[in-house]
């Protein structure tokens, strides 16, 4: 082998490799007809005989033209560049739209992705503005990465552990919804989290119970009419639990959270499944519902999580025309955030002696009457009050 040439093995032996001279570029690539993989593991260029077949620039004898002309990431490194405007058919992509659209606000991917498309996106969209193609020199505004699912147990899946789970098999079993929605609640997404088939069936009995309250509501409210037990106090308390679920979910999303996204949910479910009419009239003891509304922002909630059962739904129990998924985001009311009670502590002399809770907003005399009766308040009120200090819905402190 001599010094300062470079060499490729084919079939076992060497052969050197010489550059296309300069007056001979640029190289056009030939038709072809057939882009199937070949079992040799070679491009479809290497079926064009007459094209790889050709001339040694250096010696003229027979030679053969190198088929991989383009790496694995090539393809990926611009992407997101012509995505800015895909149909333009006279450059990369126009000046105006790569300057409103780039860069790229949030990339999240693999941490395999970390020192391979990463490494070379930002290469080629360095060289690509230093030559004036595009506006800006750092691609991705920010970047994390989601963590690695492993097998039962914490180890690494692998077919030679035989510990694969073929998601269609999942699917095939509990839906797609069941699956998507247990991968989002299996633990905080930038994290290595272990599968358990019984986590999937937990989420498949959730969302079983998510239909079933909508039909059950749906019966209900043809058989008494839309407005059932709106009107009784538990149903201010459903309103709550719901607007606190939009703030929370809303924002766990935002910074991809789903695992405590899907909780709330499951809170929310737990308090519309366990809310009931407690006295008033006839129908005691039945469950509480939402209104129609209201209804149409929990389903609306839950569609990016489980998007096949919340568009069943929207259209066959809520009576919905067109898609849950062209909706507008629901919103919370800010009067909805407020506690309807507040845990005011006792002080005497400034010390901690006791904890009370009263309706927000009770005046001083109501929460006075309500610590003087607090026994380890009365121990400790062996003088003459002097003075009391009133800090509504924080603090009442005895002064002896």
């Amino acid at each position: 082998m001599r010094e300062g040439v470079d060499y490729a093995v084919v079939d076992g032996k060497e052969h050197i490799i010489h550059a296309v001279p300069e007056g001979e570029l640029p190289v056009i690539l030939p038709d072809v007809k057939e882009f199937k993989p070949r079992d040799d593991g070679e491009s479809p260029l290497a079926s064009v005989e007459s094209w790889v077949a050709t001339t040694c620039p250096i010696c003229g004898a027979p030679a053969r033209r190198e088929t991989d002309t383009m790496p694995n990431w090539a393809g990926s490194s611009w992407y997101f560049l012509r995505y800015t405007d895909p149909k333009n058919d006279t450059a990369l992509a126009s000046p105006e739209k790569l300057r409103y659209w780039m860069p790229v606000d949030w990339y999240n991917g693999g941490m395999e992705h970390t020192t391979l498309h990463v490494l070379y996106s930002r290469f080629w969209n360095l060289f690509l503005h230093d030559i004036g193609a595009v506006p800006v020199a750092e691609p991705y505004a920010k970047r994390t990465s989601h963590g690695m699912i492993l097998g039962t147990g914490g180890v690494k899946m692998s077919k030679s552990k035989e510990n694969v789970v073929n998601p269609d098999d999942v699917v095939s079993k509990y839906g797609a919804d069941v699956l998507r929605l247990y991968e989002l609640f299996i633990g905080p997404f930038d994290q290595a989290i272990p599968w358990d088939e019984h986590g999937l069936k937990g989420i498949d009995r959730f969302l079983k119970g998510f239909w079933e309250y909508f039909c059950d509501r749906k019966s209900v409210q043809e058989k008494y009419g839309i407005n059932h037990s709106q009107d009784h106090p538990e149903h201010e308390s459903l309103r709550r639990v719901l607007h606190r679920s939009i703030k929370k979910i809303t924002e766990d999303i935002e910074v991809m959270k789903y695992n405590t996204a899907v909780s709330q949910f499951m809170i929310l479910m737990n308090k519309l499944d366990t809310t009931i009419v407690s006295s008033g009239d006839v129908s005691s003891g039945q469950k509480v519902f939402l209104n129609q509304e209201e209804s149409e922002k929990v389903v609306t909630l839950l569609a990016p999580f489980a998007p096949h059962v919340t568009e069943e739904i929207w259209h066959k129990i809520l009576g919905n025309k067109t898609s849950i998924h062209m909706e507008v985001w629901p919103t919370y009311a800010p009067a909805f955030l407020v506690d309807e009670t507040a845990t005011i502590v006792v002080q005497v002399n400034g010390r901690p002696r006791a904890t009370v809770t009263a309706p927000r907003g009770a005046n001083q005399a109501a929460v006075e009457a309500l610590a003087r009766v607090e026994a380890n308040v009365v121990r400790h009120l062996t003088g003459e009050v002097r003075k009391i200090v009133f800090i509504p819905d924080r603090l009442i402190n005895f002064v002896i």
